[in-house]
């Protein structure tokens, strides 16, 4: 049998603060447990050293104001990177999955990135899922979000692609960050059903999840029928966590990964970083590489945890009923958006940056194209504390797009070029013919990244 390929990166130069709970420390005690245990010396295991992710790596899935380098640091590339590495072992198939134990996180990191939220200035998943498809012509991925705080960056970028399915379980959206990620999320006009929200309530613990996962997520799975299942690996719902209020437990981590079976899981959040993250690590590295996981044992683990309420796992099962009832009618809810007389869709959004404190406006425009997925355009002012302001306009392609909108798409990025309108910049990404070009508007020159 083939073996669980891991990476581990605990970025030593990179923190928020040297107090934050997102700090090296969270992947320090992992490796020191894994390595007493004795965990790296079996067959089933290969370590992997991590790449670094280039800038059209990344240039691939995000606008990036006002450049790629400015907002990813060496380590973030690495941490990014160490997921890409994974994913090349895993589709040389030198290994049967992997696990990139990586920090920075990234899964709060939208499409178009003005600064840090959430801990996340890049979406790791979200790259690796881009650079798979991009370099291996894979059709199909899921990602299923098992951290404890919806992902809503990696829900962004994926919101209007019915070719990446996105499942979100996290604690209900109105208890905790980022306050989305509930039942009516369900992606962009063309891709509905494509994305699904599961907000738990507070104290839902080993039963109610693996609940969710048997009765919804598994069973969308197995009929969605992806290429690659990434999980991304958030720990912040175990019961010592100190910023989320739920009751998973290792043991429960790891049998999730046991049913589960992701290809690749990357990790996201958990800041229990002594008392919980080995015991967590450790379960999903046994679970993933077929290790017996029974005997894994947390010295403070009390077993009534794992009790759910009656409150708590009716709201469970309601919230299943209707996702259920959202994928079974996702083909006729795209349907019916194609059917409409209107050429484009718009939203406003006002998107906060909780760690830098950047307010952003957005108003997106997707074409409503009777014969793809359609191209994005997306008007993005952000506001900087001081009053200083950065206003981009982005032009998305993507790689399943029809010649009609690659040639507006790109059109309209040639128009906006001649009319800068006090932009500071405009993007084109081209999916299509994976070009990615940057438009100064002061200095008046066009940067391409190769």
């Amino acid at each position: 049998m083939k073996p669980t390929g891991l990476v581990f990166f605990p970025a030593f130069d990179w923190a928020i603060s040297p107090t934050h709970p997102e700090r090296e420390e969270r992947l320090l005690y992992t490796r020191d447990q894994i390595f007493e245990e004795g965990i790296m010396d079996l067959p089933q295991i290969e370590e992997y050293q991590p790449q670094m992710a280039t800038d059209k790596d990344i240039a691939r899935t995000h606008f990036c104001v006002p450049t790629v380098s400015y907002q990813a640091t060496d380590a973030h590339r690495i941490s990014c990177g160490g997921a890409l590495t994974i994913a090349d072992a895993l589709m040389r198939g030198e290994i049967r999955n992997g696990f990139a134990l990586v920090r920075p996180p990234g899964h709060h990191a939208m499409r178009v990135a003005h600064g840090n939220r959430g801990f996340c200035n890049i979406n790791n998943e979200a790259i690796m899922v881009d650079y798979l498809r991009h370099h291996y012509n894979l059709k199909r991925i899921a990602i299923v979000d098992t951290d404890v705080h919806h992902g809503d960056g990696t829900q962004d970028i994926f919101w209007h692609d019915p070719e990446v399915l996105f499942i979100s379980f996290h604690q209900d959206g109105r208890t905790l960050y980022p306050g989305t990620g509930f039942t009516n999320e369900i992606g962009g006009p063309l891709a509905q059903g494509y994305t699904l929200n599961i907000p738990l309530p507070p104290e839902t613990g080993d039963r109610g999840i693996l609940y969710v996962l048997d009765n919804l997520v598994l069973p969308v799975l197995q009929e969605f029928k992806p290429d690659l299942v990434v999980n991304s690996a958030g720990q912040d719902n175990h019961y010592t966590d100190p910023l989320a209020n739920m009751r998973f437990s290792a043991r429960g981590y790891a049998e999730l990964n046991h049913r589960l079976a992701p290809d690749i899981a990357v990790l996201e959040g958990g800041y229990s970083v002594e008392t919980a993250l080995p015991y967590i690590n450790m379960g999903i590295i046994m679970a993933m590489a077929g290790i017996d996981y029974r005997y894994l044992h947390e010295p403070d683990y009390d077993p009534g945890l794992a009790q759910e309420s009656r409150m708590g796992m009716e709201s469970i099962k309601r919230i299943i009923e209707t996702l259920q009832k959202t994928w079974q009618n996702r083909e006729q809810l795209i349907a019916s958006a194609r059917n409409t007389k209107e050429k484009f869709y718009q939203r406003h959004r006002p998107i906060y940056y909780d760690t830098d404190g950047i307010h952003e406006q957005q108003l997106e425009t997707l074409r409503l194209c009777p014969n793809c997925a359609g191209y994005l355009a997306i008007d993005s002012q952000a506001r900087f504390h001081g009053g200083f302001d950065n206003h981009v306009y982005c032009v998305s392609i993507p790689r399943q797009t029809c010649p009609y909108c690659v040639r507006e798409a790109t059109e309209l990025y040639e128009i906006l070029k001649r009319r800068p309108d006090r932009r500071e910049s405009i993007h084109l990404q081209d999916k299509y013919n994976d070009r990615f070009l940057r438009y100064d508007c002061e200095e008046g020159r066009e940067i391409s990244l190769e």
